[in-house]
């Protein structure tokens, strides 16, 4: 189970000023209490800022590079803030994400393809985000057939198949379980990734919903999940599941 820790995100009110006012110190602290938790990449998003992502973006590369030898998620639409944090980058990066809507796929494949980087791939185009399986698992091949043809290896690519919240619609979240089903059954060698809690966007007690859905996920054979690794119940339960599905 490939866990990505979500923390470092410019959208959250405590990270926002920390990089804005280059506090390295609380960045660091961020990432390696998500390290020691059982991460292994840390997202990094600079994306509140504007003209200021690509400074920020690569800001954030570096700092935690230097201190913590990990792989970084580079969490951006933007080829411009992407690539010159992928030529700071040590080592393999992710990058989260791509999707088949034209222009992020048109700037951004040529990255994934030239950088040799892992990549979250989103089941999304330019009508949107859909909600129903069929139109899933057709984003999904479409993906997989567009990326392997551009020479993305199938293990380099994590299919997103977009965790809408279930607040929104009870059957939001069996959607996606059916998703990840088919989508591995298919495409041997792909990985399936997730944003975890945007499933219990809305809800009270989001802590228990997250927890549960990540193991009813593992079970339909999800690979990697965005989440808060700091969460102690969240990576037990993790951890247990794998091994009761003798993964460990």
């Amino acid at each position: 189970m490939i866990v990505i820790g979500e923390r470092i995100n410019s959208s959250r009110k405590r990270i926002a000023p920390a990089v804005d006012n280059l506090d390295a110190g609380f960045i660091l602290n961020e990432a390696g209490m998500q390290l020691d938790a059982g991460a292994d990449y840390v997202d990094v998003n600079a994306g509140m800022f504007g003209e200021r992502e690509p400074e920020l973006l690569c800001w954030l590369v570096r700092t935690i590079q230097e201190k913590y030898d990990c792989r970084l998620s580079l969490d951006s639409p933007n080829p411009k803030a992407i690539e010159p944090a992928l030529k700071l980058h040590k080592g393999k990066a992710l990058i989260n994400s791509i999707s088949l809507e034209k222009a992020r796929f048109d700037s951004l494949m040529p990255l994934v393809r030239d950088y040799g980087t892992d990549v979250i791939a989103m089941c999304a185009d330019d009508n949107g985000m859909p909600t129903d399986l069929q139109s899933k698992l057709r984003l999904a091949g479409e993906l997989v057939e567009k990326l392997t043809a551009n020479g993305i290896p199938l293990e380099n690519i994590y299919i997103d198949p977009l965790v809408h919240p279930v607040a929104t619609d009870h059957t939001y979240a069996t959607i996606v379980l059916e998703a990840l089903v088919r989508i591995m059954n298919q495409f041997k060698g792909v990985h399936t990734v997730i944003g975890l809690s945007n499933v219990s966007y809305g809800l009270p007690f989001r802590f228990l919903i997250n927890q549960m859905f990540l193991v009813l996920a593992m079970d339909r054979g999800l690979d990697a999940a965005i989440l808060d690794p700091t969460d102690k119940r969240l990576m037990a339960n993790l951890i247990t599941t794998r091994t009761l599905l003798g993964q460990d």
